[in-house]
């Protein structure tokens, strides 16, 4: 079994399709496929459960891709700091953005790194920010945007955004006119929220349940927009960050400020101090800070 091996292997466990994980590594689907039926035969194990078009790590799967990450990382580490030793400035930098941050915050700051390090490939993943935290500890990830503070102790983090949320209501909604609002006050209203693997998810039940009732959450997604959208035609209401707020067409709903209890919402950049960083990790970090922490006040 060879690095090029466990890399597939990974990348189909991560996304939990054959189809998906040709497409990350611009390979074709049957080469997957024989890369997973070679290793299970060199193994004498069964690393995933087909079920349909569904797939599933067995637990030796989980075992070998658990050790195979191990693998990856160092192999990575140890060829950026050869690199760095032959002071190039190349290197592959892997982010993590939750979905509902990435438009915002980043287009013109990858943009502008890019135009200064042009032999820097990056590559995004799209994933909740509980996810991206539990990607950049394992080292799954370099760097990612998360939602403060943090789970994993082991991260380092700079922040660049501190806001609040903001109630976001149909215009015929009993609260539509308010100026502002409170949380007990949505106890007998479906919630709209994004899905489990997003931190404000747990955050905003987490403080329904302080406020005294369990909020009745009628569907769930990963896309802010479509969440605005669902509110627009009266199925339920939600709670949005403000920056995400001012994105909205305020036409179809009505945007109204959370006062009892103000929930805040504070964004960072994470990585693993404690482990080797490249030259193009450390340099994104420092430039990111650069850029967006002026935001901050």
């Amino acid at each position: 079994m060879d690095i090029r091996q466990m890399q597939v292997l990974i990348e189909v466990a991560r996304l939990r399709s054959f189809t998906k994980a040709a497409e990350a590594l611009y390979i074709t689907q049957p080469s997957i496929s024989k890369t997973i039926k070679a290793m299970e035969e060199e193994l004498g194990v069964v690393l995933f459960d087909r079920v349909g078009k569904k797939i599933e790590l067995t637990d030796a799967g989980q075992i070998i891709v658990t050790q195979a990450q191990q693998i990856v990382t160092s192999f990575q580490n140890l060829m950026a700091e050869l690199d760095d030793l032959r002071n190039l400035k190349k290197g592959h930098l892997r982010i993590g953005l939750p979905p509902m941050v990435g438009a915002s915050f980043f287009p013109k700051v990858i943009g502008e790194f890019h135009q200064r390090y042009p032999d820097i490939t990056i590559q995004l993943f799209e994933d909740g920010a509980k996810k991206v935290e539990q990607d950049v500890a394992s080292g799954a990830l370099d760097v990612g945007v998360v939602v403060l503070p943090t789970v994993e102790a082991e991260l380092s983090c700079f922040p660049f955004v501190e806001e609040k949320l903001n109630l976001v209501v149909h215009p015929t909604h009993p609260l539509a006119e308010r100026e502002s609002a409170e949380l007990a006050e949505l106890a007998q209203d479906g919630f709209v929220l994004f899905r489990e693997d997003f931190t404000l998810h747990d955050r905003i039940i987490g403080e329904c349940a302080k406020a005294g009732f369990q909020p009745h959450v009628i569907y769930e997604s990963s896309q802010w927009d479509l969440i605005s959208e669902m509110v627009a035609v009266g199925l339920g209401i939600t709670l949005l960050p403000e920056t995400i707020c001012r994105e909205i067409d305020d036409e179809g709903v009505r945007i109204i400020p959370l006062v009892k209890p103000v929930i805040p919402w504070k964004l960072g950049i994470v990585w693993r101090d404690d482990r080797y960083l490249s030259f193009a990790t450390r340099e994104w970090i420092r430039f990111a800070q650069e850029v967006l922490t002026p935001r901050i006040g």
